[in-house]
């Protein structure tokens, strides 16, 4: 059973074949966020402090952090988010950025074993950041692009992503710390996106053996009623064997689909999660036996 073990100073989360599926929360990243970036970029982490809480409270099981910036210190500012962050949470990170200097100030002061996001297929970018993986010993996103750009032929994307996990595996990287990102395209633009996901997820996992990640909102990209196609994907990408993705905590179909695709894969053991989170309360003053006959 393939799991990626990531973790803080004090809390360890696996992501797994047979683990609950794991929500990779991903508010922290001023990417069009014009505030978020201007905040940061002065110095300014409340919000940052309050998407980390938000998150957390709405059940993320690791945070994505990401400090791309234009003209701004990136490295600085990511290590400084990190720490802030760690300081309000111990939930493991994912520590995201296309600069690898940045990876690296990151990694040097995050305390646990993180998840870095990310790897592509270009042979400069392999060099450049598996060594990193090695040095740090963490866990590693890997992106199915390379020199070519992003295929949309899933054969190809599996190829990219298989060459990544053997590359890896000649810097003594093994496949279970690679989380492969198959790229899901926009089904608005691509009519078959979906299966050919659904398809990909498959192979990786029953070829590979690796755990797998998305950005789950990409594949409503351009459509109405975003939430509610993010939710039948996110469903169906569990069933295929996807076991993990960024998205938004806060956004309760998302969540609830999630959710649900743990108990109908028997990942949530007696239900113990959805009944937590979604069993009514018991009015003050009520009696068990009261409950009893009203289900009655």
């Amino acid at each position: 059973m393939t799991e990626t073990v990531v973790a803080s100073a004090t809390k360890t989360v696996r992501i797994g074949f047979e683990r609950p599926f794991c929500v990779i929360g991903e508010r922290i990243n001023p990417t069009g966020r014009r505030k978020l970036a201007a905040e940061m970029a002065a110095g300014d982490f409340s919000t940052v402090e309050a998407d980390t809480l938000a998150q957390v409270a709405a059940g993320a099981s690791m945070l994505d952090v990401n400090a791309g910036i234009p003209l701004a210190d990136e490295p600085a500012i990511l290590a400084r988010t990190i720490e802030l962050v760690q300081s309000l949470t111990d939930l493991p990170l994912s520590i995201d950025s296309s600069i690898v200097a940045a990876l690296e100030a990151g990694l040097a002061v995050y305390k646990g074993r993180p998840l870095v996001n990310s790897v592509t297929g270009e042979e400069e970018r392999l060099e450049a950041v598996l060594p990193l993986i090695r040095k740090y010993d963490c866990a590693v996103v890997a992106i199915s692009n390379d020199e070519t750009g992003i295929s949309e032929d899933p054969d190809v994307r599996f190829a990219v992503a298989k060459r990544i996990v053997e590359r890896a595996q000649d810097h003594g990287i093994e496949p279970c710390d690679i989380v492969v990102d198959p790229l899901v395209m926009p089904i608005g633009a691509l009519g078959q996106a979906g299966n050919s996901a659904f398809r990909l997820i498959r192979r990786l996992r029953e070829e590979l053996h690796v755990n797998t990640t998305c950005g789950a909102s990409n594949v409503s990209f351009g459509l109405p009623n975003r939430h509610g196609l993010n939710a039948a994907f996110l469903c169906m990408a569990a069933g295929a064997g996807m076991t993990s993705a960024i998205l938004n905590p806060l956004h309760a179909e998302e969540m609830t689909a999630v959710m649900g695709a743990d108990v109908l894969l028997g990942k949530d053991r007696d239900c113990r999660s959805w009944l937590t989170r979604f069993r009514e309360p018991t009015a003050e003053g009520t009696s068990r036996n009261d409950r009893r006959r009203r289900r009655a």
